[in-house]
């Protein structure tokens, strides 16, 4: 059976549903003249036609066919393109970072063009000379509009800063795109974190969630409310309906269940904000890790006194409440070669050292040894109660012992063993580096915590559950890993390392995880 005929009977057993009736713009005919496919061509990656036919949508080995008609492509001059869209904040300076990094690392030249009221594109060049080998576009838009590029057949990627929505997901597996929540579709490729800023100088040093909440909401009016001076607060974000403002006002407003107060003083850009806060001696703001270097962060704590303040290794490693994991979604299609050398690209080292370089925190693994977590483990002393005896701590001490954290945490959706969406990318990028051999000769262990909700017992068993199913599924993401290569252990201590309070849903989803610790 050829090549060609084969794709057909696939695609016919996989589209059930005919497309509407169309101008057919291509033929593709098999080698030996049996077989013919006549649709409208959908793109060409310089290895396989994507045709939309009375049969769906098929995707076509060009070795195998010829093409006949008026959207058959020159091979001879192919040039790959693709297209980014979504957040600014990441089309702004992340992705030409990387872009950039990539075409040095693969020997292209480069010249870059700014599109009025859009984005850039991109223009690659073999050896540096004439010819054009690629073409990428960034799209600056917003993760919405990101999405509805991609179902618009208008973008090849999606940059988002939230999580793709229900409705999202559904329009894109309506559209034959596959299932963007599917581990193969999207990736983290960077982070980034919400920080309250204010003007150096100003007292105030720690605010818990609901304060933060309180003063954005206009119920807190005064510094003197929070033991600062008394003087009146003036608030400072950016637009709430896109990027960074609408992210605070999901994550933090909303869940708090505060609306935003009319008095806030609204500004285009995080860099115009943070300019701003730093010259209002009582202003506060909200900007982000990569672009808050001119003012003074705010610590965020809880009730019980714990506080986590915006450090990379805890935004990195999730421990830090408002992280903002930055999402990369693919359509499930092929892109043209030089579209998943870039993809490839975005995990290796040199990537994470451009990532850091840009101001975001990349993901690459950091060690953390023990003797620099004495605020975490002087907690979990504070914490314990009835359910935590000294017995308890003290094997977690000897676990601990000589081996260091991995800034790669993995979390749960309450009360369950089944990972949240950022983990989920976590496990490829451990099955990553387990088969590339980082961790060979070494021991890992999987080290599970859980909330303090519910009996302790329980809480124990969980937490070694969920070190069972991390460990599984990152040996299942593996295609040619040799677990003898190292020693792979799981364990657990339910509710004994508690990173935040348990008094609010962002500290028990936080206290809900398992770690890799490695010796």
């Amino acid at each position: 059976m050829s090549n060609l005929r084969a794709a057909v009977i696939a695609a016919l057993f996989l589209f059930k549903v005919s497309a509407p009736a169309m101008a057919d713009d291509v033929a593709l005919t098999s080698r030996d003249g049996t077989l013919e496919i006549t649709g409208t061509l959908l793109g060409f990656d310089g290895e396989f036609y994507r045709v939309d036919t009375e049969f769906g949508i098929l995707t076509v080995d060009s070795s195998g066919v010829n093409c006949d008609g008026p959207a058959c492509p020159t091979l001879g001059n192919y040039v790959a393109e693709f297209t980014l869209s979504g957040a600014r904040s990441m089309g702004e300076v992340l992705i030409p970072a990387l872009i950039e990094g990539f075409t040095l690392n693969a020997g292209y030249a480069l010249t870059r063009e700014e599109l009025a009221g859009t984005g850039l594109v991109y223009r690659l060049y073999d050896d540096g000379g004439p010819t054009e080998a690629a073409r990428i576009t960034i799209r600056l838009t917003s993760s919405s509009e990101g999405f509805a590029d991609l179902l618009g057949e208008e973008a090849d990627m999606v940059l988002s800063l939230r999580e793709v929505r229900s409705a999202e997901r559904e329009m894109v597996r309506e559209a034959g795109l596959g299932d963007l929540r599917g581990i193969r579709q999207f990736r983290v490729i960077a982070r980034d974190a919400l920080v309250p800023i204010i003007a150096p100088g100003n007292p105030v040093h720690r605010l818990t969630l609901a304060q933060l909440a309180q003063v954005y909401a206009g119920k807190i009016t005064r510094w003197s409310e929070l033991g600062g001076e008394d003087a009146p607060v003036t608030l400072h974000l950016t637009e709430a309906d896109t990027g960074i403002g609408a992210l605070f006002a999901d994550m933090v407003m909303e869940r708090e269940g505060e609306a935003l107060a009319e008095t806030v003083l609204v500004h285009g850009t995080i860099r115009g904000l943070t300019e701003a806060v730093a010259s209002d001696p009582f202003g506060i703001g909200i900007a982000t890790v990569s672009q808050a270097s001119l003012s003074q962060e705010i610590t965020l704590t809880g009730d019980c006194a714990f506080a986590v303040a915006a450090s990379r290794a805890a935004v990195k490693a999730g421990d830090y409440p408002l992280s903002v994991p930055m999402y990369l979604y693919l359509p499930g299609r092929r892109l043209p070669k030089l579209g998943r050398d870039f993809l490839a690209y975005m995990r290796s080292t040199r990537a994470q050292q451009v990532i850091a370089r840009a101001g975001f925190v990349d993901q690459a693994f950091t060690e953390v040894p023990l003797a620099n977590q004495g605020e975490r483990l002087s907690n979990a002393i504070r914490a314990a109660g009835e359910d935590v005896g000294l017995d308890e701590l003290q094997r977690m001490a000897t676990l601990f012992d000589g081996k260091k954290r991995i800034t790669l945490t993995f979390r749960f959706r309450g009360g369950s063993t089944v990972l949240d969406t950022p983990s989920q990318s976590n496990v490829a990028l451990l099955a990553a580096a387990l088969e590339a051999g980082q961790f060979d000769g070494r021991r890992l262990v999987f080290v599970g915590f859980s909330d303090g909700q519910g009996e302790g017992a329980v809480n124990a068993r969980l937490s070694r559950r969920r070190a069972e199913v991390v460990r599984d599924a990152v040996l299942a993401e593996t295609e040619a890993f040799d677990p003898s290569r190292m020693v792979l252990e799981t364990d657990g201590f339910g509710e004994a390392l508690p990173m935040a309070c348990d008094d609010t849903d962002w500290g028990r989803q936080v206290n809900r995880r398992v770690e890799i610790w490695v010796e």
